[in-house]
């Protein structure tokens, strides 16, 4: 924990194990680390980071003026689902590529919970270059973006990406379906909107 929080505070970046994907994350206040990540990851401008953070409790400060979405965590959180809200003025525009929402983690791993209680939370994605498969923990690390700590811990616990879901407009809308399935987040949830890319 120490060694991950000297990185994070002294602007480097980490690869961390979640329970989803490994993940490449930074400080979300330091801008010059989150433009790292987007350089090590080849990864589009236009496409967010997300927050990471250690607790529910911790996610509900962040949702305490949004009543659905912190009823929503409740059932959610801590799991393979990433929440999507309004992103608060004091998280810098670089994490959320511009956009006015943002998503929210709180990965169900002992040892990821441990790290961001340490550090505070993480702006973070995938740790896999765009294009390349995510790196679960196998052994291959010849999809690594570069960083400056990788803490190996083997498989993660679901070994796919995760759910996400946004909260920012009138009705929740799946945006990706992962390891939670459309079926059981409308059992959770209530009835949900299926985001379908026009063709």
């Amino acid at each position: 924990m120490e060694a991950v929080a000297r990185v994070v505070l002294r602007g480097g970046t980490v690869i961390f194990p979640t329970d989803t994907a490994y993940g490449i994350g930074c400080d979300p206040f330091d801008l010059d680390a989150i433009a790292r990540i987007y350089g090590a990851k080849k990864r589009p401008a236009n496409k967010p980071l997300s927050l990471h953070l250690a607790s529910v409790a911790e996610f509900l400060e962040y949702a305490r003026d949004q009543r659905e979405v912190a009823a929503a965590a409740r059932r959610l959180l801590p799991g393979p689902v990433t929440i999507v809200m309004r992103r608060p003025a004091f998280i810098e525009r670089d994490v959320s590529a511009g956009l006015p929402t943002l998503g929210y983690r709180v990965p169900d791993d002992v040892l990821c919970s441990a790290i961001l209680e340490r550090c505070g939370p993480l702006a973070a994605t995938s740790a896999n270059t765009s294009g390349e498969r995510p790196y679960f923990g196998d052994g291959d690390s010849s999809a690594l973006p570069p960083a400056d700590l990788l803490v190996e811990n083997g498989p993660t616990k679901y070994g796919r990406e995760s759910s996400v879901i946004d909260f920012s407009g009138p009705q929740p809308v799946l945006l990706r379906e992962g390891v939670v399935p459309y079926e059981r987040l409308s059992e959770l949830l209530g009835p949900l909107v299926r985001y379908r890319v026009a063709t």
